[in-house]
């Protein structure tokens, strides 16, 4: 048998190597991909199922990110010692990937396609999980998957004022933003953003930088899968069979569907219905046409129900592109009504309630100390993250019942978009040494919770009184497209995001965008829709940033009662052994006696934290006495311990918890400007004294000097102690 070819396929991208290589891995598989970039290592498959998964409406695609810690030389963490389940990042990469390839497989496809990214060597200048997007395009374009592809995809950095190509390491933490674009050689698919308030401008700038990227990428996967299928190496597409509503169905109950479902959607639009009368309303029309049909086409419900509500889609999108209408009788750019709270909670340390038609939030602050940030167990190199932001979506916010589960891949995205939303306001550590929690709770939705959870969390963050750089806002815009007809919605609610062709998401301040994420249901859309979009989104943003500054203008100028104070002081580092004691014993005994929460850093960076002012303040005093240095020339306030014939010894560092302080000698000739006999004459043990530290001896003991600590002595008092002394001397 003949050993079968390896292809191996090498372009530039960002100054750095990528290459494609199938043919030695993974041979069973639909279409597998070895990615090398730089070097990060990615094994990308893609396979499909041989038979129709029945009885469901939906393509069953699923993308797997799996992270493998052996991938960056770590063990991961617990009892286990296994990798368990994933990482938020590997699950937000997962999402990464899903949603530009989603779009671009036959409508009507019920196959099972199931991509998996398996990461096997991370370089950090060269990120995985585009190094995983790039090979689940060009694995499912060698396999026989119907994928209607390829993609391409690449992070645009802004460095220095200009547009960098996937930025390393060095040039991310320097970079303005950090912008995913993803797409097919002629339109744009996915957006991704987090920036540091960058204007729109340059933002379209960075979509275009990209896309031109992304096409060489693109023409480069095609090649591959040329070289691939000469090679025997890549298969020929198959036909899947596509799920289909009977033809005869579809003519008999269109017209009659659409006659009804036209008036009905008439009067949702001129009586301004809520989601549920809406609801109800149209779901009473839809079951009377379903049930005048049953008899004609019996046990065919399902495809009855499929036209009408298709009839009811091309009825919505038409009342947006011709008469400018949406379901709820609103101008396309206008937004619902919105209602802002703070402080609605008594005894959390922020809270904002945040309502916009019957999209309801609620946002809560936590403040903590830096122990309380979350450890990550991932492969990036940020080993903990100080700013969370986490989003709930109980079923009740849709007037349903479902069970009550740990979050899924779309709360942890949602929370991950609000939590790039808002970080970059968030106060540094230097300034505002706390750990910080959000917790978004919606508890009513009717389209963009995401965005909701945005501005409930910006009132929560200022009533918490946190000092935040800006106020931000977000609003989720929407597109309508029917060939050369465009309509872009600004605020859309949960029918339009159903039934429109794009979830396009903008939170920022008034000076720039934040965050930014696209989604698209069609296959792409140009740049002047993209800067159209833009456009009306910051109307909107700047609309709804007016309505929380009208109820919340500024943060809070004093934190909430309940919420610990934190202080901060910074000793030398070589003293942290002396705070934390052999086995922990003196800080122990301090957070013991106090009550206080206490995070020492590597670099000597101490912070105290407690609800009790008093509480934290006489943690620091301690600590400050443990690890302070007597300095020569300041004068001290110290306690005698001892007197001998020579002088007495003074602690002008009180010790803690048994230890010994710091102590030096006053000489009985530093004791007073005149000449003392004996030390008892002028201290006694027990006393409290101000004395002046003049130096170490040759043993580097500590001297002190009670004389330089007080003023003169006035002249008229000499003479009594020279008779004193006299009478000293004769006896």
């Amino acid at each position: 048998m003949a050993e079968k070819p390896i292809l191996i396929k090498e372009m530039e991208v960002g100054g750095r190597s990528l290459q494609l290589e199938t043919g030695r891995v993974a041979g069973q598989a639909g279409g597998a991909v070895l990615v090398r970039y730089g070097d990060t290592v990615v094994l990308v498959t893609a396979t499909m199922s041989k038979t129709v998964r029945e009885g469901i409406d939906f393509f069953p695609l699923t993308v797997d990110y799996e992270e493998r810690l052996y991938a960056v030389g770590k063990i991961p963490g617990g009892f286990i010692k296994r990798e368990g389940r994933p990482s938020e990042k590997a699950i937000l990469s997962g999402r990464l990937i899903d949603r530009p390839i989603r779009p671009l497989f036959p409508k009507g496809c019920r196959n099972e396609v199931q991509v998996v990214a398996t990461i096997l060597s991370v370089d950090q200048d060269n990120a995985p999980e585009i190094a995983a997007m790039i090979g689940a395009s060009a694995a499912l374009h060698i396999s026989e998957i119907p994928f209607q592809g390829p993609i391409g995809g690449v992070i645009v950095g802004l460095v220095d004022g200009e547009y960098v190509i996937n930025p390393t390491l060095a040039q991310a933490e320097k970079s303005l933003m950090h912008l995913v674009v993803a797409g097919t050689r002629d339109a744009v698919m996915m957006v991704e953003a987090g920036a540091r308030e960058v204007p729109e401008d340059q933002i379209l700038g960075g979509i275009a930088f990209g896309h031109e990227k992304v096409k060489e990428i693109v023409e480069f996967i095609e090649n591959f899968r040329e070289e691939a299928l000469a090679l025997g190496l890549a298969k020929e597409k198959i036909t899947p069979v596509l799920a289909q509503v009977d033809p005869q169905v579809e003519e008999a109950v269109s017209g009659p569907a659409t006659e009804e479902l036209t008036a009905a959607v008439r009067q949702c639009i001129e009586r301004r219905l809520d989601k549920q009368a809406r609801e109800a309303f149209l779901d009473e029309v839809k079951a009377k046409l379903v049930e005048s049909f049953r008899e004609t086409f019996p046990e065919q419900e399902q495809s009855i129900l499929a036209v009408i509500e298709a009839v009811e889609k091309k009825i919505v999108r038409r009342f947006i592109l011709e008469e400018g209408i949406r379901i709820d009788g609103r101008a396309l750019d206008e937004i619902r009504p919105i209602s802002v709270e703070a402080g609605i909670l008594p005894r959390t340390h922020g809270s904002g309630l945040f309502t916009r038609g019957q999209t309801q939030v609620l946002s809560v602050v936590t403040l903590g100390a830096i122990s309380d940030e979350q450890i990550l167990d991932d492969l990036g190199i940020e080993e903990a993250k100080r700013f969370m932001h986490h989003y709930n979506f109980p079923p009740y916010s849709t007037g349903e019942t479902r069970p009550m589960r740990s979050p899924g891949r779309r709360e942890i995205g949602h929370g991950a978009l609000a939590e790039r939303a808002l970080e970059p306001v968030i106060p540094g550590e230097e300034t505002f040494p706390y750990t910080i929690r959000l917790v978004s709770e919606v508890l009513s939705s009717n389209g963009s919770t995401s965005m909701g959870s945005v501005c409930g969390s910006c009132v929560a963050l200022m009533d918490a009184g946190i000092p935040i750089k800006a106020p931000v806002a977000g609003v989720a815009m929407g597109l309508v497209k029917e060939e050369d007809k465009v309509a872009i919605l600004t605020d859309i609610q949960g029918i339009e995001d159903h039934l429109g062709d794009m979830d396009f998401k903008v939170a920022g301040t008034a000076r720039g965008i934040t965050a930014l994420q696209m989604d698209i249901k069609i296959p792409g859309i140009n740049a002047d829709i993209l800067e159209k979009a833009l456009a009306q989104a910051r109307e909107g943003r700047l609309y709804i940033l007016n309505k929380i500054l009208e109820v919340i203008p500024a943060p809070r100028p004093e934190l909430s009662p309940y919420a610990p104070r934190i202080i901060h002081t910074t000793i030398d580092p070589d003293k942290i052994r002396e705070v934390i004691g052999p086995g922990g014993k003196v800080i122990k005994k301090i957070i013991d006696e106090t009550g206080v929460e206490i995070d020492i850093e590597d670099d000597g960076r101490v912070y105290i934290a407690a609800v009790d002012p008093a509480a934290a303040k006489r943690a620091l005093e301690i600590i400050e006495n443990i690890t302070k240095d007597v300095v020569v020339g300041e004068i001290y306030t110290g306690k005698v311990t001892r007197v001998t014939d020579f002088g007495a010894f003074v602690e002008v560092v009180p010790g803690v918890f048994g230890m010994p302080g710091k102590e030096g000698l006053v000489h009985i000739s530093h004791l007073a400007h005149h000449r003392v006999n004996r030390v008892e004459d002028v201290v006694k043990e027990g006393d409290t004294i101000v004395v002046k530290a003049i130096g170490f001896d040759n043993q580097g003991r500590l001297k002190l000097s009670r004389k330089e600590a007080l003023p003169p002595e006035p002249r008229e008092a000499a003479p009594h102690h020279r008779r004193s002394r006299g009478r000293q001397g004769r006896h």
